[in-house]
């Protein structure tokens, strides 16, 4: 058995929970607009073709703002494709994803699933192939109340109230080879600059998301967000980030690592941003957007769903593609990043988890059969849920483990958050051994424990092992469970034992001392 002593203290705060951190991302992109969140004919669809059942799992999420319609899509994107008359609207071949986009679904049709979801819009624009006189367009047709030309075709389409989008992303991943419209970062830089300014004059209240690197380990990481933000700071809300990790050959320890890598990533945009800020000698702080982020098994795999075999086959309408299977370790290191993202709670505003439905998602559906929740489902519906009020910094000292790629790592990784109106505090814990319990022991100041409300745990479930994973034939082999035995001992502290390759939330009634 490992072990962990923790502290938090109630004066030791890094910011307000931030609501947006739990978004997700709604790209079109295989089968997660049309079969996912779209199915006319399905037999849960509602009047507009929305599938009820991948919208009650939306809420019971807990996702407060979903980026749309891309991606990689976006940046070949013409917007006024997917409005209008869904039979006027023309079919287009999707160069990224190599599909062919029917339009039948576009903004009218997000705004209004958005509505009923009860989720934020965050719309991205079109940098690769399109520039400043579209990404102006788009802003008036989306939020102006009327008497324009864009507002009044908005009307004529049937929305006569605007949509009021106030995040927009301003471009998807420029810094890629691979993305259609990939430019330098002065080129991208200045573009971001005049496409910002623009819009802002139709629309002042909106706040714009610049493209930043596409991963810690792009070769023009750093200079990229130096040079982009170097020319857009004044125009600029914040600057986006883009991680997927993976298990590699069956090196579990380094996946289960893999959140120190996050936080690198985090910390060294932070301070590339900050350097920015003072040469430039002002007061304004840029936040970040870790606006694309999840496992993404995109190595070592042959099967049907991956990108470069997609791309050998003929062009067809919404193909499975990359219709990742979680396990119980997904799930884990899934917690692991959702605790990184809240412990930058400060300075990290925007998260997107991506995708929402089939595509590397927490939800997965069948055409003309049922939504089910994976794995990876449980740690971000659990802290969207609990974490509320303010976020406690975090003094954790306990075993550790070597790992090949990320260093050392704690067994036990955690963050936590306190909310005084409820007189709650809860602990988000992942356990990353992968045989080994782990003994916790929980401390706090400034706070005194009264009772323990609730406590749950996910863990390989009786008779499975760490690859267990929520399927069609077997949709909750792995979810939460009640964790046992946690108590608070004589001094005040709380004791527990976490499972081995476990993600657990302990929620506890306290009081200021």
């Amino acid at each position: 058995m490992t072990s962990a002593r923790i502290t938090v203290d109630r004066d030791f705060t890094i910011a307000p929970v931030p609501r947006r951190l739990f978004g997700s991302f709604v790209e079109h992109m295989g089968r997660c607009v049309y079969t996912g969140i779209f199915e006319p004919g399905h037999a849960t669809a509602d009047e507009n073709g929305y599938r009820t059942d991948v919208l009650e799992l939306t809420r019971e999420l807990g996702v407060s703002i979903v980026r749309y319609p891309g991606g990689n899509f976006v940046s070949g994107y013409r917007w006024e494709d997917g409005v209008g008359p869904v039979e006027q609207r023309p079919r287009r071949l999707d160069g990224a994803w190599h599909t062919i986009e029917t339009n039948a679904f576009g903004l009218h049709e997000f705004a209004g699933w958005a509505k009923k979801a009860g989720v934020e819009i965050m719309e991205a624009i079109n940098l690769g192939t399109r520039g400043v006189d579209e990404a102006r367009a788009l802003v008036e047709y989306a939020n102006h109340p009327g008497g324009t030309a864009w507002s009044d075709l908005r009307i004529a389409n049937g929305a006569k109230e605007p949509f009021g989008i106030k995040v927009w992303n301003l471009g998807n991943e420029l810094d890629g080879p691979w993305q259609i419209g990939h430019k330098t970062p002065d080129e991208y830089g200045r573009l971001a600059q005049e496409a910002g300014k623009a819009m802002k004059l139709v629309d002042p209240t909106i706040e714009l998301v610049a493209v930043g690197s596409s991963g810690a380990h792009m070769p023009t990481f750093g200079q990229w967000e130096y040079t982009v933000l170097s020319h857009a700071y004044d125009e600029v809300d914040y600057v986006s980030l883009h991680a997927y990790y993976q298990e590699h050959d069956g090196d579990a320890l380094s996946f289960l690592a893999s959140a120190n890598d996050m936080d690198y990533f985090i910390e060294s945009v932070i301070a590339t941003v900050d350097a920015v800020k003072a040469k430039r000698q002002t007061s304004k702080t840029i936040n970040l957007s870790f606006d694309e982020w999840n496992v993404w098994y995109q190595r070592g795999l042959e099967t049907e769903d991956q990108p470069h075999v997609v791309e050998q086959q003929p062009w067809r309408e919404h193909p499975r593609l990359i219709e990742d299977t979680y396990n119980v370790t997904d799930a884990v290191v899934v917690g692991t990043y959702l605790n990184s993202l809240l412990r930058h709670g400060d300075r990290v505003t925007i998260a997107n988890q991506a995708q929402l439905v089939n595509v590397i998602a927490p939800i997965r559906s069948e055409e003309g059969g049922p939504a089910w929740r994976q794995t990876i489902y449980w740690p971000f519906a659990r802290m969207a849920e609990l974490a509320s009020g303010e976020i406690l910094r975090v003094a954790a000292v306990g075993d550790k483990f070597e790992s090949k790629e990320y260093g050392d790592a704690e067994f036990v990784d955690a963050s936590s958050t306190y909310d005084a109106d409820r007189g709650r505090l809860v602990l988000f814990l992942a356990n990353r051994g992968l045989d080994e319990e782990a003994d916790v022991t929980f401390a706090l100041r400034g706070l005194a424990a009264g009772s323990v409300t609730r406590a749950e745990v996910l863990t390989v479930p009786e008779g499975g092992d760490r690859f267990t994973a929520n399927t069609l034939e077997s949709q909750d082999a792995v979810g939460m469970r009640r964790l046992e035995n946690v108590h608070i001992d004589e001094s005040g502290q709380v004791r527990l034992v976490l499972p081995a390759l476990s993600w657990a939330f302990v929620e506890l009634a306290v009081t200021e001392s």
